[in-house]
């Protein structure tokens, strides 16, 4: 008796004293911050070999002429690759590569990678790494991960501790949410336009228009008082003609076990709105054709609940980076899409610390992808580059973020998204902006912009 009169005693003191209970870090480990590690958390100094540099503030100042509104210009115009991996010389670099890029060479044996020099190019707002700073210290994972409290505007773990987990590692879900509370700018309009070709190279183009608020990015914002909700996210279909007009309106909730993402579409045809609880986890996404479902979507969003999540560690790997010729407004979606991947002479790759975290299905859940591997860019918390299975256990998808740093807002983050499905042979393409616009962060519009009645309104046939 004596032993459960602790346990409850316990159970009802800890969430009162959570900032100490939960011993985040101390004010002497989060003093590392702009110090030997990075204001977000990276290690600072570069590795014994010098193929990764130090951290010197990553981009701050735009390159010369560039002007907002404009696509953004790579600042080394000049760079060329250091070397090409290719089928022939594979084995050289597999320490340092995922599974999923080995077993693309494996598909495809025309398949490259350009590997570029490293450039650690991550960099924020001042405020978001004051913010940061105030969050080691302060901000709590809840809900068996699936919440985080008083974190303010910036990353909310930038030093990873451990804290005991029913399903799985603390760092790994911190990881995870360093991830998904990364800095995105305050709003946000874009082209988010998608191409699924066939294994013959032909596709249509999805052309979709995207709006977001989020609420959590300006100076001081406290987690706690945004009423549950993360963001809030629009979309606009607009071509082809077949699938015009048609809308999908989210309200995405930080908690997402206590109350579920909520959302609405609106349907043309039918001239009506109506609930979307099925816009979570393994359902397809919009228009994919079955090759994306919603939680592959910047590259993982939603609840964490269905997956057991392990923090394996940090390890020096080739991924997607700095993909500004990807980014260019001089090139046209048809210089991307080509028959099984995209046009790899236009993406690059260079080495970086990336973490790495395992999610392996819970017993009693279900998702078409029982195991994943997310690669998570030590100085962005950007998931780079995904390995997706199937039920066999067996490599099914290879999911890409190509990003670059956006100097208008100072924020590192995706132009383009590819998931490649190594059985079908087909791919899927997000973020193919190049013959419309770059991202407009001064994208303002309130809550009240993104209500179900507002979403009528906007619909059309």
């Amino acid at each position: 008796m004596t032993n459960k009169i602790n346990t409850l005693v316990l159970a009802l003191i800890v969430p009162l004293f959570a900032g100490t209970a939960l011993a985040q870090v101390s004010e002497q480990e989060a003093a590392r911050l702009g110090q030997d590690l990075t204001p977000t958390g990276a290690e600072q100094a570069g590795n014994a070999d010098g193929t990764i540099p130090p951290w010197e503030g990553g981009i701050t100042q735009p390159p010369a002429g560039y002007t907002v509104g404009m696509f953004h210009p790579s600042p080394w115009p000049d760079d060329q690759p250091l070397f090409t991996i290719t089928s022939a010389n594979l084995d050289q670099y597999r320490d340092k590569m995922t599974a999923g890029h080995i077993a693309m060479f494996a598909k495809y044996p025309d398949y490259k990678m350009r590997i570029y020099q490293t450039r650690r190019s991550a960099s924020w707002p001042q405020y978001q790494y004051d913010g940061t700073k105030h969050n080691a210290t302060h901000a709590l994972l809840i809900a068996d991960g699936e919440g985080v409290s008083q974190a303010i505007a910036g990353l909310p773990f930038p030093i990873l501790y451990e804290v005991g987990m029913a399903n799985g590692d603390s760092e790994a879900y911190q990881v995870m949410w360093n991830h998904k509370l990364h800095y995105r700018g305050h709003g946000l309009h874009r082209f988010n336009n998608q191409a699924a070709p066939t294994s013959g190279g032909k596709y249509t183009l999805i052309v979709l228009s995207e709006e977001l608020n989020l609420p959590l990015a300006p100076e001081g914002t406290l987690i706690d008082d945004l009423g549950n909700i993360l963001f809030y996210f629009l979309q606009n279909t607009q071509a082809p003609a077949r699938l015009a007009g048609g809308a999908l309106l989210v309200w995405e909730t930080v908690d997402q076990v206590r109350q579920p993402r909520q959302a609405w579409v609106y349907n043309p045809g039918q001239r009506r709105v109506r609930r979307a609880p099925n816009i979570a986890y393994d359902n397809p996404g919009t228009a994919s054709d079955g090759l994306r479902t919603n939680d592959m979507s910047d590259m993982f969003n939603g609840a964490m609940d269905r997956y057991n999540w392990t923090l394996v560690g940090k390890k020096e790997m080739y991924v997607p980076y700095n993909s500004y010729a990807l980014h260019s407004g001089d090139i046209k979606v048809d210089d991307i899409i080509q028959p099984g991947y995209i046009n790899m002479d236009l993406a690059r790759y260079e080495l970086h610390r990336v973490w790495v975290v395992e999610a392996n299905l819970r017993e009693g859940k279900r998702h078409i992808n029982p195991r994943r591997t997310y690669y998570v860019d030590e100085d962005s918390w950007n998931i780079l580059t995904v390995d997706h299975y199937d039920k066999r256990m067996e490599l099914w998808r290879v999911s890409e973020a190509h990003c670059i740093n956006y100097y208008d807002v100072e924020t590192f983050w995706t132009t383009l998204e590819a998931h490649f499905d190594l059985q079908s042979g087909r791919y899927i393409a997000q973020g193919l902006d190049n013959e419309r616009s770059p991202y407009d962060f001064s994208f303002r519009q309130p809550p009240a912009y993104f209500t179900p009645a507002a979403l009528r309104k906007m619909g059309r046939r």
